[in-house]
């Protein structure tokens, strides 16, 4: 009897994949009490497949087995919307006649006080988990956001509003959408609402910030916003390992650094196996792969960070073997060549084996079997 989907799903909102597992009790001779590992599937009947410490897959069933489940460890995701602010210089006396639209450079100059601001007003409420504290809806974004809290950051000589959010697991896209348009009511309905009312002394008037604004606004992820000019055909984030120890990481498209994967192990090898089976698994390729990890170091507009620079490199390769393969073969066949066959049969036969995989008994044969080669 298949188990109730809805079930399946519930499951996969409540136990993310990168959990870790903790075995409690069992009666499987091959699993011990104690041991742990990570969670990294639950599969349409209900069984969550877990990759033990020591490298091996375990399938564990609730109302089977017992075991606890720890959440994986917070990612970071940063949305990034446009900050507006006015200055008030008329220390009191006639407000909006001094009222003075800032640049984006010269808002950049009041960076620390508002950085501070916008931490100072949060409320003791936000203490554990930001502004997700009033998000008020039991679905997974619920589960997956840990916090959102509003805070600014420096970006090409630009001031921005930033929401930093921790998040267990990934988001999918829907998720995202949900979280995205949340912040933005936030930003200007809500909590930014009530901040930008409130008033920043700084040294020369007072400051009046706006994470919200009617024009040219937007909520975008440090990808989205500062991504312009990505190569083509680069995924939105892969796996591979830190040459330097081994643990695997996760690299998001766009953005500099890494991220360290629940789905690591200590085992070198076995993260490596890992990054090159969940590559496998989304598509990924070993240009891509490449690609990512020279986007990450040295910044995405170098041309290392471009698939098709190992794409055309991977070409010339198979070219080059492809070439010395059939030297091999036509030198040995003008050695070995059918006595029966003239001097244009073999040139046409030995054109007709340049790139081409063609059998010993299509070229090799006495005169009683003689034919024209079939090419």
């Amino acid at each position: 009897m298949a188990l109730d989907q809805a079930w399946v799903r519930f499951l996969r909102d409540q136990f993310l994949v990168g959990s870790r597992i903790c075995v409690t009790e069992t009666e499987k001779p091959d699993l011990n009490v104690g041991e742990e590992g990570l969670l990294m599937d639950i599969d349409n009947e209900g069984r969550f497949s877990i990759l033990m410490n020591d490298g091996r897959k375990e399938a564990l069933q609730i109302g089977e087995d017992r075991f606890s489940v720890s959440p994986p460890p917070l990612q970071k995701l940063k949305l990034f919307m446009p900050l507006t602010a006015e200055l008030d210089q008329s220390k009191g006396w006639d407000f909006s006649d001094d009222m003075q639209s800032l640049t984006d450079r010269e808002l950049v100059l009041y960076s620390a006080e508002i950085f501070t601001a916008l931490e100072k007003f949060r409320m003791p409420e936000e203490a554990e988990r930001g502004i997700m504290h009033w998000y008020g809806e039991d679905d997974s974004v619920n589960r997956k956001v840990h916090s959102v809290v509003f805070t600014a950051e420096e970006r090409n000589h630009q001031l921005w509003g930033v929401a930093v959010c921790q998040i267990h697991g990934a988001l999918d896209a829907e998720e995202l959408s949900i979280l995205k348009e949340y912040v933005s009511g936030q930003a200007s309905d809500g909590w930014g609402e009530s901040f930008e009312q409130h008033e920043i002394s700084v040294h020369d008037g007072q400051l009046y910030v706006h994470l919200w604004n009617f024009d040219d606004w937007s909520i975008q992820t440090e990808s989205e916003r500062f991504g312009v000019g990505l190569a083509k055909g680069l995924p939105s984030f892969c796996y591979t390992t830190l040459p330097s120890t081994g643990e695997l990481i996760t690299i998001q498209r766009g953005e500099s650094g890494f991220y360290i994967s629940a789905l690591g192990t200590d085992n070198r090898a076995e993260n490596l196996r890992i990054a090159d089976e969940k590559n496998r698994e989304m598509g990924v390729t070993e240009a891509q792969r490449r690609a990512m990890e020279m986007g990450s170091m040295c910044g995405w507009n170098v041309p290392g960070a471009d698939p098709a620079c190992y794409q055309e490199k991977e070409i010339q390769q198979t070219n080059a073997l492809i070439a010395v393969e059939d030297c091999v073969e036509t030198t040995i066949y003008a050695a070995a060549a059918p006595e029966c066959c003239g001097a244009e049969e073999r040139l046409e036969t030995m054109l007709g084996m340049l790139g081409a995989n063609i059998m010993d008994d299509e070229i090799y044969h006495d005169e009683g079997e003689h034919l024209s080669p079939t090419m």
